[in-house]
């Protein structure tokens, strides 16, 4: 019998690591000091972040902080990867969450975080991620996801940051559009646009008229009238 149980013990490692360990934090004294690098690696690089700056950072970590304690998710560990969960624009333009994970990494062992715990950030700030996000991410991603969301959705996004996103990423109008509407419809037709019924209840409004905007966008720019406009005002 004891055999039987030591064999049945490597299933664990099978389980993610926010139901192993659930509850992983960030002492206060280091989400400072990540806070304090992050913001200086996001001035110091001002002139080529202009969307994902700290304005952008400062946002969801205070937002994912608000969604946390709603969602019973740690506040400080949602608090850290909000600050780290775009550090890959940093690395390269145009790139994916997982492309940050070696300056992530360094960031959070520089501010005195445990190896396990800046693991777990690095899952949760991926398992957020947009493009890949589905219905059974951990609390803690929910509440990172939301915040992020919100950013994309709120009415002011798309007038006063979009052409920043243009400019920061290298990418067309047309490539922005499309990726908007191909990683944002199915969630928000799903149900899961955001996790939080807070959230929902307050955002969702502006989530739909945002796609419908974008998806407005996407036509426009077959109408050769509409292409013709661009190439005189580019």
């Amino acid at each position: 019998m004891r055999e039987n149980s030591v064999v049945t013990e490597p299933l664990a490692e099978a389980h993610p690591l926010h139901v192993l360990c659930p509850t992983f934090t960030v002492t206060p004294s280091a989400v400072a000091e990540v806070a304090r690098q992050v913001r200086a690696l996001c001035e110091d690089a001002a002139g080529t972040l202009p969307f994902h700056g700290w304005h952008h950072v400062s946002f969801v970590r205070s937002k994912g902080a608000v969604f946390a304690r709603h969602n019973g998710a740690d506040v400080a560990l949602v608090e850290t990867a909000a600050l780290v969960h775009d550090v890959n624009y940093l690395v390269r333009r145009n790139s994916l969450a997982e492309d940050g994970r070696e300056l992530r990494m360094r960031i959070l062992a520089t501010a005195g975080v445990p190896i396990a715990v800046a693991e777990h950030i690095d899952e949760v700030v991926c398992e957020a991620e947009m493009r890949t996000r589905n219905r059974d991410i951990s609390p803690a991603a929910q509440a990172l996801s939301d915040a992020d969301t919100l950013f994309k959705a709120l009415p002011v996004t798309p007038v006063m940051l979009a052409h920043r996103y243009l400019d920061e990423n290298g990418v067309s109008l047309r490539e922005l559009a499309t990726k908007i509407v191909g990683e944002q419809r199915d969630v928000h037709t799903e149900g899961y646009y955001f996790y939080s019924d807070q959230a929902a209840a307050m955002y969702s409004r502006w989530a739909t008229a945002n796609l419908e905007l974008w998806q407005c966008i996407v036509e426009s720019l077959d109408d050769p009238s509409v292409a013709e406009l661009l190439t005189a005002v580019a």
